[in-house]
């Protein structure tokens, strides 16, 4: 890896994180009790992916223009790392009519036709779709691909295994993605998988099964960029099942009573690791770093900054955008 693709993984990982940062405060803001989602400038749930950083970057630096990816309920580190406006993302999460489901959608359910990004609040919802675009790439002859990722939790749904072997099948340009985060919302996979490892259903399948262990975005770069070529020259899909870190509740809420690992989980912060890991093999120095983190910020307070001046959807077109 060369300079240029480790200074823009480390470029997307604090972009990402300021904009999370940025949400964390906003979601907070005049809020009443925790269990009030309705209150405040940012209405409903808010799922965060501090921590998971790695996974999106080393992912998406791999996409191509006209390459998809489908996402979880916390999708807002892929879908930034993919290229979706920032400003129609936080308009909205803010509930907008400029936002990307003109407000109607909020954070869980994103859709950006012109990335080919979306996600749902439904357990392993992201999987079959994928298929779908997947198939519309290798009807059309185009080398574009899609990687479909969900939670570690998610891979027990029925949704994952049909994927899984109607791509197989098929052949199709899809990558299948598991973030592993330990606790899917509060259960850690050895009590709810018969199985160490999700990559190892993919033998089921006859395809490739790789886990990358110790989130580190340099591994998940070169891991997604095989499976990634592999699809591409027809070769057909992969699985990867990516070993990362939650560093903050299920949901904005969550007491998080059930973890007892939440000092080693901010051990292993994969920001400030890597930017060391950069300063120390001398392709960064403390003032580039600087540099780019008040670049980050000001890119996202521009971006909530549109999102708090855009208008909120009137109530009398509730039914507009309903049916197609």
């Amino acid at each position: 890896m060369d300079q240029k693709i480790k200074i823009e993984l480390y470029r997307t990982m604090v972009l990402i994180r300021s904009f999370e940062e940025a949400i964390l405060r906003d979601y907070h803001a005049d809020k009443k009790p925790a269990w009030d989602i309705g209150a405040g400038l940012i209405p409903g749930e808010m799922h965060l992916s501090a921590g998971q950083e790695p996974v999106a970057a080393g992912i998406c630096a791999n996409l191509s223009p006209g390459d998809g990816i489908t996402a979880t309920h916390r999708p807002h580190h892929l879908a930034i790392a993919h290229g979706v406006s920032l400003k129609a993302l936080a308009a909205e999460i803010f509930g907008r009519e400029t936002g990307l489901g003109k407000g109607r959608g909020g954070h869980m359910h994103l859709f950006d036709p012109a990335s080919h990004f979306s996600c749902s609040g439904i357990i392993a919802e992201g999987y079959p779709p994928a298929l779908g675009q997947a198939f519309a790439f290798k009807w059309k002859k185009t080398p574009n691909v899609i990687v479909a990722v969900t939670g570690e939790g998610a891979a027990n749904q029925g949704a994952f295994h049909e994927s899984l072997n109607l791509a197989a099948l098929w052949k199709l340009p899809v990558v299948f993605v598991v973030e592993d985060n330990d606790w899917a919302i509060s259960v850690p996979r050895h009590a709810s998988t018969a199985i160490a490892s999700n990559a190892e259903r993919a033998a089921a399948y006859g395809i490739p099964g790789e886990r990358i262990e110790d989130n580190n975005v340099e591994a998940i770069w070169r891991s997604a960029k095989t499976a990634i070529d592999r699809a591409r020259s027809g070769e057909g899909p992969s699985l990867l099942e990516i070993h990362t870190v939650r560093l903050w509740g299920h949901f904005e809420g969550d007491a998080q009573a059930y973890r007892d690992d939440l000092d080693a989980a901010r051990a292993h912060d994969p920001l400030p690791a890597y930017e060391a890991q950069l300063i120390s093999e001398g392709f960064l120095d403390s003032a580039q770093a600087e540099a780019i983190k008040e670049e980050s910020a000001a890119e996202v307070e521009a971006a909530l900054s549109f999102a708090k001046a855009s208008p909120l959807p009137d109530a009398a077109d509730a039914l507009r955008y309903v049916f197609a």
